[in-house]
């Protein structure tokens, strides 16, 4: 049975390091790394990679990676720089085309051991002056959108990826990059539900087990500042209106757009509003002391505690389902 600590390391999923910090947090239960591309050199030294950080894990890891294919790809070492089509243009191109990109990328995952995507993009990109999403969204067209992700997660779950859909509730209207600061989406909840929310709305009926939410201030949820990411109201309309019950991961912790919200006091927020999962770039010393200042305040904040064990279970049933931990 897992202790307080172990519980929360399993909510965070931080970048490889050869650090110390890192094989600490591997021992302490964390519950996955995040790969890029300096991680990824050669096929064989990958897959040992991969094996090795399971031999150390206390619990059985995600090991993802965002692998959308075009600009978000993180295989270019061993593809000598050939690439995948982005999102956009492989829908353009038709399902059939589609459907056999997504499983040369599904089948060339599964082979390095990854057993979590952070994709696809079921943003509805209505901007087109958008910095960050362009044509890694598939459309900007919602049920276009939602055509081409029931085909890209069918194929990833048959092939035992775990799909994560993003950006909640919808990164399409962005007119900045929320790696470089907060975007603002002003729109009334009636347009984010028919245009952005209903992707995500769709995906969630059809089973989904885990949403990202967006570094993004959507006004018709928030009147002050405040990302997606740690907005009670946004994450409460995702669960009570939508209904989704899985794992609710936030995006990289390290970007400009939450880090001004604080660490340890955006890490907490983020945990109450409803977060189950966050991912953070780094495995290094300034992070393992987010995750052990959260700890420290949790044996004295019921409600926080609460969270952390909610947290828990959902990521396991989610392992468990994807027999990343076996029943």
């Amino acid at each position: 049975m897992a202790n307080l600590k172990e519980k929360l390391y399993q909510m965070f999923i931080l970048g490889f390091s050869e650090s110390v910090e890192c094989a600490n947090a591997l021992g302490n239960g964390l519950g996955g790394i995040i790969f890029f591309t300096k991680d990824i050199q050669s096929v064989s030294q990958f897959k040992n990679l991969t094996q090795s950080i399971k031999s150390k894990s206390k619990i059985s890891p995600f090991l993802s990676v965002d692998q959308e294919g075009g600009r978000v790809e993180r295989t270019e070492n061993i593809h000598n720089g050939k690439k995948y089509l982005s999102a956009k243009f492989a829908f353009e191109k038709g399902e059939e085309f589609l459907k056999t990109q997504t499983r040369q990328i599904a089948r060339e995952l599964k082979s390095y051991g990854i057993n979590l995507n952070f994709a696809p993009c079921i943003d509805t990109n209505t901007n087109p002056d958008n910095p960050i999403i362009g044509e890694r969204a598939f459309s900007s067209n919602p049920d276009e959108v939602i055509n081409a992700a029931k085909i890209v997660c069918e194929i990833y779950e048959k092939n035992g990826i775990i799909p994560c859909v993003k950006h909640y509730p919808g990164h399409g209207d962005a007119d900045s990059d929320s790696h470089l600061t907060l975007p603002v989406i002003d729109l009334p909840l009636k347009q984010m539900e028919d245009i952005h929310i209903k992707p995500f709305k769709f995906m969630v009926q059809n089973g989904i087990g885990m949403i990202m939410a967006a570094h993004l201030h959507c006004t018709c949820f928030d009147k002050n500042r405040i990302p997606s990411s740690l907005s009670k109201n946004a994450l409460n309309y995702l669960r009570n209106n939508l209904n989704f019950d899985g794992v609710i991961v936030s995006d990289d912790m390290e970007m400009q757009g939450v880090k001004d919200f604080g660490s340890v006091d955006a890490c907490i927020k983020g945990i109450k509003a409803g977060i189950n999962l966050f991912i953070y770039r780094y495995s290094n010393s300034d992070t393992i002391n987010i995750i052990e200042q959260v700890l420290e305040k949790s044996t004295a904040d019921k409600e926080l505690k609460n969270c952390i064990e909610t947290s828990f279970d959902k990521i396991i049933n989610l392992k468990k389902r994807y027999n990343i931990i076996i029943k």
